[in-house]
């Protein structure tokens, strides 16, 4: 009973995804559930593969079982088509192009007869297929055309084409006048075309004079991305130790700001201060000089000050009496001479 139960388990899962796998097979695969066997032979058969879709007005009846080569000189294609539609002896089989990327299909369709059903395993000739276009030789003839489409406008006039030449797209008359509209625009652009060709003459021209300079540059510069390269480690390095330095400023300006801050305030203030007081330190800056020179007549006997009391007077205010001004003292000695500026 331990056993019997897994045991089921297991069988329903592997039948559910038998069931599953050959569901998808079926759906991708493009697989058929049989059908009526027929062969027909073609000169091509390039790009056909097993599998491939077989049509009739577009709608698929069946697939390519098999393709062989007969008689040593052509193709022979075996496919199936479902049981309920009967196909004549006067039945024309054409390979055609399912898309652009190269998949290719079979396409049936009735053509002239004694109206005679085809037996199974009957064999097309001929006489009655048509092999699939060469869009090598189709796409070489409008290469020049192409080159001045968009990528989006070659597929979609490319595909237009194979639809015409297969005889399932517009007509050619419509394929024409798409293709006159278009010479008629580069018609129409012929001048600027002329333009950007004499440009380009030029810019070639003036290249091909300076062709040693452009030489010598591109070493130069071959030279110094080689030096780059070769020197890319000690560049990492900078490059890092630059981060740090970065960081390491940034914190030493967030710390120093509010002292930074203060001081650009005091400075303010004194500069307003230097500013109202101009004038004084004018005039202080303009008497300098002669102070200086008698501070340092008074200082020329060694490294100290000598002070000679020249002039003495004063003035006491008494209580009741007013100011006194007592007599005053005047030295006569020659170093009290004002005219030297040291009193």
């Amino acid at each position: 009973m331990s056993i019997r139960a897994p045991l089921l388990k297991l069988i329903a899962f592997a039948a559910v995804t038998v069931l599953l796998t050959a569901m998808l097979a079926q759906t991708f695969g493009s697989f058929t559930g049989g059908g009526t066997s027929y062969r027909a032979r073609f000169t091509d058969v390039t790009g056909l593969l097993e599998g491939d879709d077989v049509r009739i007005a577009g709608v698929r009846v069946g697939q390519v079982e098999d393709i062989r080569v007969a008689d040593n000189t052509v193709a022979e294609v075996e496919f199936t088509v479902d049981g309920d539609i009967p196909l004549g002896t006067g039945v024309r089989a054409k390979v055609r192009y399912r898309n652009l990327v190269g998949q290719r299909y079979i396409a049936l369709s009735e053509g002239p007869g004694d109206g005679r059903p085809l037996p199974p395993d009957g064999l097309i000739p001929l006489a009655q297929t048509t092999p699939a276009l060469d869009l090598t030789v189709l796409f070489n003839g409008f290469r020049p055309l192409f080159t001045a489409l968009t990528p989006e406008d070659v597929n979609k006039l490319a595909y237009e084409i194979i639809q015409v030449l297969q005889g399932e797209g517009p007509t050619v008359t419509s394929l024409l006048r798409r293709t006159a509209s278009l010479t008629n625009t580069l018609a129409d652009r012929d001048e600027v075309i002329g333009r950007v060709v004499t440009n380009l003459n030029g810019v070639l021209s003036t290249l091909a004079d300076r062709d040693e300079s452009l030489d010598t540059t591109i070493s130069q510069l071959q030279s110094f991305v080689s030096g780059l390269s070769a020197d890319r480690a000690a560049i990492g390095e900078a490059v890092a130790n630059l981060g740090e330095l970065t960081g390491a400023t940034a914190d030493l300006l967030h710390d120093a700001r509010p002292a930074i801050q203060s001081d650009v305030a005091a400075l303010e203030q004194v500069a307003g201060t230097l500013n109202e007081n101009s004038a004084v330190i004018d005039r202080t800056l303009g008497t300098l000089p002669g102070r200086y020179e008698s501070l340092t007549r008074a200082a020329s006997y060694g490294s100290w000050f000598n002070f000679f009391l020249c002039d003495f007077d004063g003035r006491v205010t008494l209580p009741g009496a007013g100011a006194v001004t007592p007599a005053g003292v005047n030295s006569p000695a020659a170093r009290c001479d004002t005219s030297g500026g040291a009193r």
